[in-house]
């Protein structure tokens, strides 16, 4: 059967950024206080902090020698505490120091902007910084292509050292010339210890000090919109540490011996990384998660974010189970995009969810969560199945089609597209060529099929995602303690050119393939037997005046003049085959340069041409003149 979106209407992201939400629910938290943290003025610095069950706290650090008697906090209503120290200034480390009955102890700022490290002080930091002329503009979402990335090991200087936010920006320029205008960082909030994921967060508000801090951050960010790429960062709310964490019982008080007044303290407190989920349904705990995810966005000019695991914010045991849902994390979750929808509508919202369900990007004013997009598993899953199963004959095209075609809110670019990212290339699983022919990735089997999944990524609709490395076959799984090998981008710089080519055509960049960037697709013919896909993107207008083809071999079969059919007359060009030799040495540099449309009805249209097709290999195609 044909898969066809046609009559899907066009994304609100095609011709501008996303529409302001219309209503937005009222915040349930208390009034936004002012200054949470250390505060640094022209008169010295303003700490403020949430201790409720606090009989008294002061601030101590290097400017009045960590003596607890010297500044007293005051209390203020509903738990709040706060102190004018004229000594303290920007660099000076600090803690608070809290007495709850008996109990004394020293508690890192739950707001600190930066830590000497997680397990240090934290530090008052100075938010200054010199933006110079920034002035960038987000591109829009039909156009971006997103580059994941985990600092640690994206360009780290050799084995024993971690990447840094620097180290990053002298990465850029590669990445701007491959065409990436987005990367996403997995998240980089202060973590224990210099090697990690970074889904441990210990301290939400800072800013990894082994990655450099907050303005090696913030020059990165400089110098990626400088480079006309955007900035995703990964943040993690659906669970806290466990390590390092001293939000845990941080003021004294706890039931159930639970994590106290940032933490539920009963089942609902339980997630796969301990019981240490946040409290979304006290207020103040709120108006933290909230406050951090803005400020990823106003003060150091984030172009969106990436929320993880979202499926255990909304619901305890993260399943479609409505006994254990958590009614508290979905209006918050609705609250944060709602008031980003309103301020900074231009700004992206990705939800990791991974579970199909419409809610999650369907418009807070329809009930729904709000984000702008989610990662697809129904693309990601059946995509890789098809890549890596060994037997062609058990490749199931119709899976393919299905997972080419599947929207979300009947919006193409709802969904995040990909074949590889931190998740599919770990936890057991592997890098698609390291699946296909474990021990041998470079192998040719690996590579064709490698680089046909890789056609498809940026020819679905959706927004395209790529792994760091993937351009250049990184093999094996990802591990944070091996940096990436960039030897490989100068061995294989064919292939990262067949990347670039991709690109380019996926963003218009030549002006052929304006059906790339559409909210449309047609998949007119489907060969199960000689497992042989094709399919038509458009953007605006018909699909046979503007129609972008895809054809796709998933055989190692090659077709000396494969028939499909046409939706319009004239001379097809083809404008990418990743048969071509200049790619790699081994491939079959198949003589496929286009086709001649003839009158004579197949696939549902009124013409058909006959092309080369080359094994494990894509062609796109656009009409010339």
């Amino acid at each position: 059967m044909p898969y066809s979106s046609a009559s899907k209407p066009a994304s609100r992201a095609q011709s501008a950024p996303k529409a302001p939400a219309k209503t937005a629910p009222a915040p349930t938290g208390p009034a936004p206080q002012p200054g949470m943290g250390a505060v640094p003025h022209a008169a010295g610095t303003t700490f403020r902090v949430w201790a409720p069950h606090a009989d008294e706290v002061s601030v101590i650090g290097t400017f009045n020698d960590w003596d607890a008697q010297k500044n007293p906090l005051h209390h203020e209503a509903d738990g709040y505490w706060a102190v004018d120290v004229p000594a303290a200034r920007a660099g000076d480390e600090y803690k608070f120091h809290l007495t709850n009955g008996k109990q004394q102890f020293d508690r890192n700022d739950p707001y600190a902007r930066e830590m000497t490290n997680s397990a240090g002080s934290s530090v008052v930091h100075d938010p200054a910084f010199d933006w110079g002329d920034d002035h960038f503009e987000m591109p829009a979402w039909n156009d971006l292509v997103i580059y994941e990335l985990h600092v640690g090991t994206f360009n780290a200087p050799d084995q024993e050292s971690v990447g840094t936010f620097l180290s990053v920006a002298e990465k850029l320029p590669y990445l701007r010339d491959l065409g990436i205008n987005c990367i996403e960082l997995l998240p980089a909030a202060e973590f224990p210890g210099s090697r990690s994921w970074g889904y441990n967060p210990a301290n939400p508000f800072a800013l990894e000090s082994d990655y450099g801090g907050p303005v090696a951050f913030k020059e990165m960010v400089k110098q990626a919109h400088q480079h006309g790429i955007a900035v995703v960062l990964d943040v993690v709310y659906n669970h806290f540490g466990p390590g390092d964490l001293d939000l845990w019982q941080f003021d004294g008080w706890s039931e159930n011996d639970g994590g106290g007044i940032y933490f539920y303290n009963d089942w609902r407190a339980k997630t796969p990384w301990g019981d240490n989920r946040p409290d979304f349904g006290r207020p103040e705990v709120r108006q933290y998660i909230r406050d951090n995810a803005l400020m990823w966005l106003e003060e150091y000019r984030c172009d969106g974010l990436r929320m993880d695991a979202i499926a255990f914010i909304r619901n305890v045991n993260g399943e479609e189970d409505p006994s254990a849902n958590l009614a508290d994390g979905q209006s918050l979750m609705a609250w944060i995009n709602a008031e980003i929808d309103q301020t900074m509508p231009w700004k992206i919202t990705i939800a990791e969810d991974l579970r199909g369900n419409e809610s999650i990007t369907e418009t807070v004013e329809k009930g729904g969560q709000g984000f702008n997009s989610q990662w697809d598993s129904a693309f990601v899953y059946p995509m890789r199945e098809a890549l890596t199963t060994q037997n062609d004959a058990d490749r199931d095209l119709n899976a393919v089609a299905e997972a080419l075609t599947k929207t979300y809110n009947d919006d193409a670019f709802r969904r995040v597209i990909y074949t590889e990212s931190h998740d599919e290339v770990a936890n057991g699983k592997s890098r698609v060529p390291e699946e296909i022919m474990p021990g041998d990735a470079a192998h040719w089997f690996p590579k064709k099929r490698a680089t046909l999944g890789a056609a498809l990524v940026l020819t679905a609709p959706g927004i395209p995602m790529l792994f760091q490395g993937q351009e250049f076959l990184a093999d094996g799984s990802f591990v944070d303690t091996e940096p990436l090998n960039w030897q490989h981008a100068e061995e294989r710089k064919g292939l990262v050119h067949l990347y670039r080519d991709l690109i380019a055509l996926r963003r218009n960049l030549a002006g052929h393939t304006p059906g790339l960037g559409g909210q449309h697709i047609h998949v007119f013919h489907l060969n199960n037997e000689a497992k042989v896909i094709a399919f038509a993107r458009w953007d605006t207008g018909s699909e046979a005046s503007q129609a972008t083809i895809v054809l796709a071999n998933f055989a190692n079969q090659a077709q000396e003049a494969y028939t499909i059919g046409l939706p319009e007359a004239g001379h097809w060009k083809v404008r990418f085959n990743s048969d071509w030799r200049g790619y790699d040495g081994e491939f079959g540099d198949f003589d496929s340069f286009g086709m001649e449309a003839k009158a004579g009805a197949r696939d549902g249209y009124a013409w058909q041409g006959s092309i080369p097709l080359a094994p494990y290999s894509t062609l796109i195609l656009s009409r010339e003149g």
